[in-house]
């Protein structure tokens, strides 16, 4: 896989674009103005792995919640301004790593420009953020694809801001579409030189807004393109987290923690598999060594597949047969199997 180079910015301490990592993002659902509650969620992200997190910002009366947030905050804190470029002025002093606007929402371009100046002085970068269902004004009649308005909408906000002497920029723009999305970005990727945000929006519930997410961010991913990402689902937005390092270790572009390998069973399995492998799956999340681990129901590919995995079990009729580093190490009744497996997982060290 061959990376999009792209120009860097930091956000607070996580940097984004050019050699760092493909980081992981989130957006609190609490309100803002309710800092304790807020700075709670933050760190029930972090400990699942987000590494930047945003918070919405709709109305002046979250701005002290806002400044005390970023002040605790483990991880740095994108301000997210809708229509109000005060509040995005005023968020920046208050403390923000970064901001989210659209301009297209903002209204005039002066007051863009102001929010443009404003954080140019205080060093922070601002994410362009475009979306299909808020589409500036001039671009919504234009006789093009969708995909093509919403990188042309992106493409000249970024040109608007360069001629303001400020670059540092990430850009987004999304679709609910994943197909929209994917070409967006890949017409973005070949136009601006900026670090990509990714993610498809409002991409729907945990079951969906996966599925949806997976493919779409993984096409572009596998294509190089997208330098941080959000999964939009709605759910806990810690689930956003954890299906967004999924994504990313199937693609083997990071890895946090345990890799989990389970059969879909089938008529020839003979141990009641599911509610072993779901807490097995459960378990493994507690955990942030890059194991892995196979839990497969038969005889058909257990012990191939168990042998491959650093602890494994390959079970026959009420049985388990546990692996460890391809190789049998000792059979358990069905009953005990998980507490086997991790038995073994923690001899590991």
């Amino acid at each position: 896989m061959k990376r999009r180079q792209s120009t860097q910015v930091n956000v607070g301490t996580v940097p984004l674009g050019g050699d760092a990592n493909v980081s992981v993002q989130s957006m609190t659902n609490t309100d803002t103005a309710d800092a304790v509650t807020t700075l709670a969620q933050i760190r029930a992200l972090e400990a699942e792995g987000c590494e930047i997190v945003r918070v919405a910002i709709p109305r002046a009366d979250a701005l002290e919640g806002f400044e005390r947030i970023c002040a605790e905050s483990p991880l740095p804190v994108v301000a997210d301004i809708h229509f109000d470029h005060r509040l995005a002025i005023e968020a920046t002093h208050r403390g923000a790593a970064k901001l989210r606007i659209n301009p297209g929402n903002i209204g005039d371009m002066a007051r863009v420009d102001a929010v443009i100046d404003t954080a140019g002085a205080a060093g922070i970068p601002i994410r362009i953020g475009v979306n299909a269902g808020s589409l500036a004004r001039e671009y919504q009649d234009l006789d093009m694809p969708l995909a093509e308005k919403l990188a042309a909408s992106a493409v000249s906000f970024c040109e608007h801001f360069e001629s303001r002497g400020f670059s540092d920029i990430v850009v987004s723009a999304k679709a609910s579409s994943v197909l929209t999305t994917i070409d967006t970005y890949r017409l973005l990727a070949a136009q601006v030189p900026y670090p990509l945000h990714i993610g498809v929006t409002e991409a729907g519930t945990a079951f969906s807004g996966t599925i949806k997410s997976a493919v779409g961010l993984g096409v572009l991913l596998e294509e190089g393109i997208g330098d941080t990402l959000r999964v939009s689902l709605t759910a806990p937005p810690e689930e956003e987290v954890r299906v967004a390092w999924e994504i990313l270790a199937a693609l083997d572009i990071r890895r946090r923690g345990p890799e989990l390998v389970s059969c879909p069973t089938c008529g020839r399995c003979q141990v009641d598999l599911v509610p072993i492998a779901s807490e097995v799956d459960r378990r493994l999340r507690a955990l942030d060594v890059p194991i892995k681990v196979a839990v497969m129901g038969c005889v058909v590919n257990g012990p191939g597949e168990a042998r491959d995995a650093d602890v494994g079990v390959a079970a026959g009729k009420g049985v388990g047969l546990v692996f460890r580093h391809g190789e049998p190490v000792r059979k358990v009744p069905e009953a005990e199997i998980v507490d086997a497996l991790f038995e073994e997982i923690d001899s590991l060290g």
